[in-house]
């Protein structure tokens, strides 16, 4: 009996995969559970029409993140200011956080802090390297640079 996952079964597939299953299994399990429904013409057809869907929003997706990117590459250098002592040591570090808020403020880019990666922990006066993973295929590189306050 042929059926379309709704959801991810272990050991049978993912969603929107349509799968070979015993009439008993898809009665006792899948159906009560809502992880299938019974491939008909009509279920296969919708099945097509969503997959089309989710690719086009999945393309928008990537193409709202690439513009984000140029977006934050274009800004070359982040400058933030920090109490720093003797020797350009900082009273505490630039966090992930303050990264953030610095690009939410030049750039009206709103990201979350654990997208943002740095070369070293950010403890000193100076110009650090940064990564921020908008997608695992999108990503944009600048410069933190560290100034006194």
């Amino acid at each position: 009996m042929k059926v379309i996952l709704q959801q991810n079964v272990q050991k049978l597939g993912k969603a929107g995969d349509v799968v070979e299953t015993a009439p008993g299994f898809y009665r006792n399990f899948l159906q009560p559970r809502k992880l299938a429904v019974l491939a008909t013409g009509g279920t296969l057809k919708k099945r097509e029409e969503d997959l089309e869907a989710l690719k086009k929003k999945a393309e928008q997706a990537h193409q709202v993140a690439v513009e984000l990117a140029e977006k934050i590459t274009a800004l070359g250098t982040l400058k933030i200011q920090a109490k720093a002592g003797e020797g350009g040591k900082l009273y505490g570090k630039v966090t992930n956080k303050e990264i953030a808020q610095e690009l939410k403020k030049g750039l009206d880019v709103d990201l979350d802090k654990r997208l943002i990666k740095t070369s070293e922990d950010i403890g000193a006066l100076g110009t650090f390297k940064a990564l921020v993973k908008i997608t695992p295929e999108v990503h944009a590189e600048f410069l933190v640079e560290v100034a006194p306050a």
